[in-house]
Parts: structure tokens; sequence; C-alpha cells
């Protein structure tokens, strides 16, 4: 199926976002506010802050509110003053890195909940076309141009072009497919002068200093998300929009033409219900057009989603009402993992199948709509259990993460204690009050509204009979700012 790509730009002075459509349909989106903005991609002069030679770490001072975690495997040999020839094997953490040793890195993942970012010294600098690593040697192509002709092609052009700018590794973008070697040189000849200037700002700087930001996230989306498939670019600010059109003009020259200014009054995200996409896309439950649903769960670990059949009773079999239902579903979950960006360890449940050849398909039909997600994937086999195992990478916070907070009544547990334990809660506090306050005249109750209100009906009996056996009367006051799961006994 033909698919026709259209992206929306939202800009306001407080956030920008991004929307990916694809026939209609929304797809992606991102959202930078400018009081938060993510910091993936940036590099910074760091400073080692301690060396953990037990996780093979080192935690390291990049001048934000947490120092930053770099992992030994993250950490480009060359780039530390070290030589990995004399020593096949990777060195251990305390022989490349020290307390006080400053170094250049940068970050891989935006720091998340009490995690700080994610670091490396293996510097890649991207441009439309091209990926730069100055401190390696190696050259890959993306996975997704699939032509081997064009593929040597492309490659042959890039030993080329890195010869003529002092070397460097170089991942070739999908972007590049059918570019002529007047378009690489130019990207490699941009990406080659911007390291030097680089290198040069990293001399003076102090350590905790930032040496390069990545671009907006409006510019970004030109770099990284327009595709051939996309038809138009919307953008509802025209200050916006001739920043966009000047930076496709000087990189991306047969860009200009497919992006708009949007004057009209009404929103631009409104047009295509964008925001009622946002409300939906926060919920646990995603509906299907059969009548199945999905139940998505986020936790620290990882991400659950759970496939039923709902109202849906199909019209032949079991095995087929399943097959169709997991068939629909597989589509619906390679949309939703996009949509709310969710990422790291995902398990998807689903229903059980019986013949070895609709696993297979289900499985097929899932890879095949994960190919258009611009994250990387990677899905294993169903297992015995009926599971799927995948993995998604993550780099920024989902979309629930950076719209929502956890709820200050539940605490984040998506649960509350129900009226009945609670009470049973009150009494117990009771009877430990009357046992320490034995001459008090009268104790005071104060608790939310539908607690009070069980007190006074369904726990009538309970409440006289303890009254009686304590010998204490006991008053009861509804206290409005209390939540369900919070109340105080006090003698009076």
């Amino acid at each position: 199926m033909t698919v026709n790509e259209e992206i929306l730009v939202n800009i306001t002075p407080q956030e920008t976002r991004v929307a990916i459509v694809e026939n209609g349909a929304l797809q992606e989106v991102s959202i930078e506010r400018q009081r938060s903005r993510g910091i993936v991609g940036n590099i910074y002069k760091g400073k080692v802050n301690r060396v953990l030679p037990g996780m093979e770490a080192a935690f390291v001072d990049i001048g934000l509110e947490k120092a930053g975690f770099l992992h030994v495997a993250d950490i480009d040999i060359a780039s530390t003053g070290g030589d990995g020839s004399e020593n096949p094997a990777r060195p251990l953490i305390n022989e490349l890195l020290h307390e006080g040793k400053t170094l250049l890195v940068q970050v891989l993942k935006d720091p998340m909940g009490t995690k700080g970012a994610r670091l490396s010294t293996s510097i890649s600098v991207p441009s439309r076309y091209l990926v730069y690593m100055p401190n390696s040697s190696n050259v890959g192509i993306s996975v997704k141009i699939e032509d081997e002709n064009e593929r040597e092609r492309l490659k042959s052009l890039l030993e080329s072009c890195r010869a003529q700018n002092h070397g460097g590794g170089c991942i070739i973008r999908t972007a590049a497919e059918g570019v002529d070697e007047r378009e690489l040189r130019r990207d490699m000849a941009f990406l080659s002068k911007l390291w030097g200037a680089l290198l040069e700002s990293a001399e003076s700087a102090a350590p905790g200093t930032m040496i390069h930001e990545d671009l907006p996230l409006s510019i970004r989306t030109l770099r990284d998300m327009v595709g051939l498939e996309t038809s138009v670019v919307k953008v509802d600010s025209r200050e916006t929009f001739q920043k966009m059109s000047n930076f496709a003009a000087r990189y991306i020259p047969d860009l200009p033409a497919r992006i708009e200014h949007y004057p009209g009054d009404r929103p631009l995200f409104d047009l295509y219900n964008i925001d009622d996409e946002l409300q939906r896309a926060l919920a646990r439950q995603v509906s299907l057009k059969s009548g199945g649903y999905l139940i998505i769960d986020q936790t620290e670990a990882m991400t659950t989603i759970d496939i039923n059949t709902g109202a849906y009773v199909g019209h032949q079999n079991l095995e087929e009402t399943t097959f169709k239902t997991n068939m629909e579903a597989s589509q619906a979950i390679a949309r939703q993992l996009r949509l709310r960006n969710l990422g790291g360890i995902i398990i998807i449940d689903f229903i059980d199948m019986e013949r070895e050849d609709h696993k297979r398909q289900v499985l097929t039909s899932l890879q095949k709509y994960l190919a258009r997600d611009h994250a990387k994937t990677q899905v294993c086999e169903v297992s015995p259990l009926g599971l799927v195992e995948m993995t998604r990478k993550r780099t920024r916070e989902s979309l629930e993460h950076v719209l929502c907070e956890p709820c200050k009544i539940c605490r984040g547990r998506g649960s509350l204690k129900t009226t009945e334990t609670v009470c049973y809660e009150i009494f117990r506090e009771i009877l430990r009050e009357a046992r320490f306050y034995d001459e008090a005249k009268q104790l005071l109750v104060m608790a939310n509204q539908d607690v009070v209100d069980r007190l006074l009906d369904e726990e009538a009996a309970s409440l006289a009979e303890l009254e009686t056996f304590i010998r204490i009367p006991v008053k009861l006051q509804v206290e409005a700012h209390l939540s369900q799961e919070s109340y105080d006994v006090v003698p009076v």
C-alpha cells in the first residue's frame, strides 16, 4: 500500500510539537519544551567524578543536576588516550579513567527518573545524509537501503569523500539513497569542518561545559524524519517556516517546495484531530475496530501489552477469531509503540493460537508494521508461553512521562484502598488511641467524605460496638482535603 506521509509542526513560545500522519492516521508525536529540552546528541566536556570498578562504569560531571553514567562498553579507547593495540581484550574501567580526568562525551539517553544521562566517548555528528564518527574508521550503510548496487555505489563514493576529508568513520543514512556524489561531498566537508570547530571550542572550555547542542526539534525533523514518502511539511509559525526553508535550501535542495506555512485561524493540530488522538494515547485501553482491545501497562522494568477479543466473537471457529484479532492487534501495537514512544523491553501477550502458521503470520505482520518505525526494534519468536518479547530503542521519555506525572493520591500505584479497607484501618487506630489515651473524653475521626459515609452506613453497627467496647464516644468529621486513604484519629 502506498504511504502518504504528512508532517505537522505546531509552534508556541513554550513548546514545539511535531506529528507524523500517514494516510490520515497519526503515527508519531515528538514534543520539545523550552524549559526541558532533550539533550540527546549534545556533546559536553566532562570531568570524571567517580570510577566504579565493580560496575565497570564511571560517573561524569557534565554540568547538569545529575552526573552522567559512562559504561566501559561506551568508551572509545582512543579518545581516552589509551592504546588497545597491545591488548586485544577491552581494558578495565580503572585502566582507562581516573577521578578528575577530563574528556569529551556525548549523550546517548536523556536523564530519566532518578537516572542521569547515559554517556559515550564515541562521538558521532549527524547531517542529512551521513553520520560522521571522527574517532572511528568504520564505514556503515543503513540496512533500510536494500539494493546491493546502490549500497556498493554509496560505499565507493564515501571512501572517496573520506580520503579528501582526513578520514574518520561514517554511516550512510537512509536519506542518502539515490543522491549524487556532489551532495555526499558537501555533507562530508560540512561535518569535517564542524568537528574541527568543536575541537577548538573544547580546548578552551571548562569541564561541565556544553560544546555542541543538537538542532531544535523543528530542524531535526527535516534532517531525520523527512523521506521520499513525505508529501508535505506544514508549520504554523512564519518565523519557524523561514528557518526550516533556509535549512532545507542549504542541505536538502528538493525539500523547500514541500514545506508550507499554515496561516489558518483554526489550530493546525485541530484539523487532523491530533489532540484527541493524544488523549487516547494516554489511556490504558486501546480499542480495535473488530471489538477487541489492547491493555498497555508501563512499568519501570518493561512495558506489557495484553490482547483481548472483547466484543468480537467472529463468525467461524475460536482459532479463526483469535487469529484475526491478533492480526489486527499486530498493526495497532506497532502504531502504539511509535505514538507513545515506548522503549526498552516490551512483552506482548497475544491470544493463544494453536496453529504454527498463524503464529508465524502474526509475527510477520508485527515485523512488517514495525519496519516503518524510526527507532530500532528487535523481535523474538513466540515463546512456549505464547508471549512475544521485543525491544525498542529508547533515547527519550515516553509520551506519558512527558505529558503526565504520578498521581499524588495513589502515588503512581494506579489503585486506591477501598473505603471498607480504610474503615477497618480506622477501627484499629481507634483501639490503639483508646489504649494510649484511656482517659480521653472523646475520639475525633477526620476522614474523606466517602469513608465517613460508609462509617455512618454499612459500618455503623461495627462503630457502635467499638464505642461500647472502649467506653469512649467517637465523633466523625469530614475533611474535604483528605484523600480516600488518608485519615486521622485524635483524642479531644
